[in-house]
């Protein structure tokens, strides 16, 4: 029997859908944001020093992105409690979703295999995703290098 790969979603294909908690509680779905551009964001883990600045890149941004109408959400697999706290350690104005299952992640085909120091672990790759209104991807940026990024994304939307 032989493995099957599955397809990397590309530009123009239809967002997966998703639904999760914020670090409040409060639910969110990409089919409740339906008519509005999101900038949809995975970064590895809440407080490291490159999620932190990307977070905060985005957060500088963030005034700029709300007059586009643009939403921007961040996810990763930390708990809403760790999330709740980054968030209030670095004033950041938009929700962080609760992927702890990581079925957001394995939908948009950020959980992968990583290594440092020559061991091999699973992990997010941080990427970013643009969704149009009508659900579809404008952009897609994987393996994404934070300095300028958030910067990046406000010229793209």
């Amino acid at each position: 029997m032989r493995a099957t790969k599955t397809k990397e979603i590309g530009v123009g294909d239809k967002a997966p859908g998703f639904s999760s908690q914020d670090e409040t509680g409060r639910s969110w779905s990409l089919k409740a944001l339906k008519g509005k551009t999101v900038v949809l964001y995975f970064y590895p883990k809440d407080n490291t020093s490159g999620c932190t600045a990307e977070a905060c890149d985005f957060r500088d941004r963030f005034d700029a992105f709300a007059k586009k109408k643009v939403a921007v959400l961040g996810v990763s697999p930390d708990s809403a409690k760790s999330h709740a706290g980054f968030k209030a350690k670095h004033g950041l104005p938009f929700p962080l979703l609760v992927d702890d299952d990581k079925k957001i992640c394995r939908a948009y085909k950020v959980w992968k295999k990583k290594s440092m120091y020559g061991r091999s672990y699973m992990g997010v790759e941080r990427s970013t995703f643009v969704i149009g209104p009508d659900g579809v991807l404008q952009k897609i940026e994987r393996q994404v290098s934070v300095p300028g990024h958030a910067q990046e994304m406000l010229e793209s939307v």
